[in-house]
């Protein structure tokens, strides 16, 4: 059933949608050309000039295009279109392939394709003369490809496939230096832990199958929306292990650790997988699934609330004390990512999303900027920083734009997108949640006032002599820039909805609360959450010392030991899950190996060696041999008895040819005559 029909059957097709075109029969290009670039790359990406980086950002560029078309369309008209194509048949099930075209995926087209592409280019820069170019821009395709292949997905099964892809691409990427044990260790942590909460995922999909008979994933929420009873008895149970394999993509509590391992990758990495690839896959899983949570599942929906919130609380507070500046944005992305899922808990099914939209843009402009510092001072910590402000300046400036838009300054993106999610809490009821919000908007200005402060104020502490990067690199953060600070004022409460009617505009009706005004109350105690954050930090942090751990000299006794073991949660999985399973898992293995495997091939070793040497001994040396020797030197004998009746003498030869001629006419008379 294709889409417009069943946004006929639940009353929601606009005027006018667009159900047909040439321009989405060919949108799986869209989906294909980075996994098509991705081989093209790796067959001739070394004789190449830019080693097949030129390759992914013409790939990049081309879904940029493409995407921004069709949001133009979506946005304008309104899009409503599902193409799938049969694969294979299950018993009752189809397997299908083809993508799924709506006011959804359309912004995540044009997410994943924009920031992409920026990141793309700026990779150029940052990745020169690195180990591995080929390689990486061949990983770096195909972790943008999964990441549509996704997106683009009208049923759980091609969904769970760019969801798999993703994570494999993210190993392959957070794993780029493996020479180096420590960013092995990371790309298997970030690897497991999501395996582990993708098993939520396929038997939720599993469950939701099941009970409707369909994999499509618009037929599951028909059935949502005219309430089948089958599929309501399993509805909530679906959502919780939906949710858990969400919260693994999106780094949400218990399944945060991961992430800031993951910044061992290149920094472009970390750029585009914060941004808008992998762990927005959690926060687009639940939105796809919204109506589920919000019609059938409304217990599962608080849960998702509640992991929301929790997150955006614990992980802040992380933050404070890394000295990686890397790992002080990734902790951001965990609390940020915490935001918008508490949005979708609490019904904000728009704003959610537009915090994805709008932290995309200051959350890779964030990233690439801390690289362009680290590419030029080759290290990561905040200690070997400062002063880098005046020999920095594209840098600075552009990073202390992608700062205040996630403090939520205005007129910044962060500002509009984080105050409809608090004006969210306050508009249903989550008072508690609202005050955790604005707890986190607090610490989200102090750590970002540190890691601004620590970076380019001050002194410099570290070796050699910085210096802006490359064109190729500050461009980038420009454009990012730029969008940081316009690309939020298509949604503005009571002025334009654009964004909001964008993303709602869904075979099944969203049903949300669409403020008419600005929520004083959500407004001013974010806005004066975010001052009280700055102000502090500028009074704790501005002031320079000999050394930035000097500088960086806020210590509360109890909680800081406690922070900067964050948590003791990864002493605790690793005492309590890993080494419990991990120890005796590994001595069976080993006493299988010694006393088992190694006896069995030991074994067949001894019977082979025998079998050999009868084989050789008596088959082939008194056997074949023999028989081979002796058919020899009887032919050699023969040969040599043999050459004695050639004399070299033609009257000899012509006098035997007569002779044998006579002989046989004799014979013929006397046989046929």
């Amino acid at each position: 059933m294709t889409l417009a029909l069943l946004a006929q059957e639940s009353g929601h097709q606009a005027a006018g949608v667009v159900t047909s075109g040439a321009l989405l029969d060919w949108a799986g290009l869209l989906v294909v050309a980075p996994l098509v670039a991705m081989f093209l790359i790796i067959f001739f990406g070394k004789r190449l000039p830019l080693q097949g980086g030129e390759l992914a950002v013409a790939a990049m560029a081309f879904v940029t295009g493409y995407a921004a078309i069709l949001a133009y369309q979506a946005i304008t008209e309104g899009i409503l279109y599902e193409r799938s194509i049969e694969v294979a048949a299950i018993g009752g099930f189809t397997i299908q392939w083809g993508w799924v075209i709506d006011g959804l995926s359309s912004m995540m087209f044009l997410l994943v394709g924009f920031i992409g592409l920026v990141v793309f280019v700026y990779a150029l820069g940052y990745m020169k003369g690195d180990v591995r170019v080929t390689f990486f821009f061949a990983a770096f395709s195909l972790f943008a490809g999964a990441m549509l292949v996704l997106v683009s997905a009208p049923n759980v099964l091609q969904l769970i496939v760019g969801w798999e892809l993703v994570g494999v691409a993210s190993y392959l990427l957070i794993a780029h230096y493996w020479e180096d044990q420590a960013n092995v260790s990371a790309g298997n942590k970030a690897f497991l832990v999501n395996k582990i909460a993708d098993v939520g995922l396929v038997i939720g999909a599993i469950v939701l199958a099941v009970a409707v008979g369909s994999f499509n994933i618009n037929e599951i929420l028909d059935q949502v929306v005219g309430a089948s009873p089958e599929l309501a008895a399993v509805a909530g149970l679906a959502a919780i292990l939906l949710l858990i394999g969400g919260a693994g993509k999106s780094a949400q509590f218990p399944f945060h650790v991961w992430l800031p391992d993951a910044m061992a990758g290149p920094t472009p990495v970390s750029a585009l997988m914060h941004a808008a690839t992998m762990v927005t896959a959690g926060v687009y899983l639940v939105a796809r699934f919204f109506p589920l949570y919000q019609q059938m599942a409304e217990n599962a929906q608080l849960a998702v609330m509640a992991v929301g919130a929790f997150t955006l609380t614990i992980a802040g507070f992380l933050a404070i004390v890394q000295d990686d500046i890397k790992r002080v944005l990734a902790y951001s992305t965990v609390a940020q990512l915490g935001y918008m899922v508490a949005a979708l808990g609490a019904g904000g099914y728009s704003a959610g999303l537009f915090h994805l939209w709008t932290h995309a843009s200051f959350k890779a402009l964030l990233f690439l900027g801390a690289g362009s510092v680290i590419h030029v001072i080759h290290s990561n910590n905040m200690s070997d920083m400062g002063g880098l402000r005046r020999l920095m300046p594209t840098t600075f400036w552009t990073f202390v734009v992608g700062s205040l838009a996630l403090i939520g300054i205005p007129p910044l993106a962060g500002f509009l997108s984080k105050d409809e999610i608090l004006a969210t809490f306050n508009a249903e009821g989550y008072q508690f949640v609202l005050f955790l919000g604005v707890l986190g908007a607090f610490i989200t200005a102090l750590y970002m006032s540190r890691a601004v402060l620590l970076t380019f104020f001050g002194t410099y502490k570290g070796h050699g002599h910085p210096h802006e990067s490359p064109r190729v690199m500050t461009l980038p953060l420009i454009v990012l820039a730029a969008g940081a600070v316009g690309i939020a004022w298509i949604n503005v409460p009571g002025v334009v909805s654009v964004f909001s009617d964008w993303v709602t505009d869904r075979a099944q009706p969203i049903v949300e609360h669409h403020a008419e005004a600005f929520d004083l109350v959500a407004l001013g105690s974010g806005l004066l959450a975010g001052l009280g954050g700055i102000i502090l930090g500028y009074l704790i942090y501005y002031r320079d010392a000999a050394s930035q751990q000097e500088r960086d000299r806020l210590r509360i006794p109890v909680l800081w030991p406690l922070l900067e073991n964050k948590y003791y949660l990864d002493d605790l999985y690793w005492l309590g899950i890993v080494r419990p399973i991990r120890d005796p898992i590994a001595r069976a293995v080993n006493w299988s190996n010694d006393s088992i495997i190694d006896w069995v091939v030991n074994l067949a070793g001894f019977v082979t060696a025998a079998v050999g040497r009868v084989v050789y001994g008596g088959f082939d040396q008194r056997g074949i041999d023999l028989a081979f020797n002796g058919v020899s030197f009887a032919t050699d004998a023969l040969g040599g008895r043999l050459r004695f009746a050639q004399t070299g003498r033609v009257q000899q030869y012509l006098g035997a040819f007569v002779i044998g001629a006579l002989a046989l006419v004799v014979v013929f008379v006397l046989v046929f005559a």
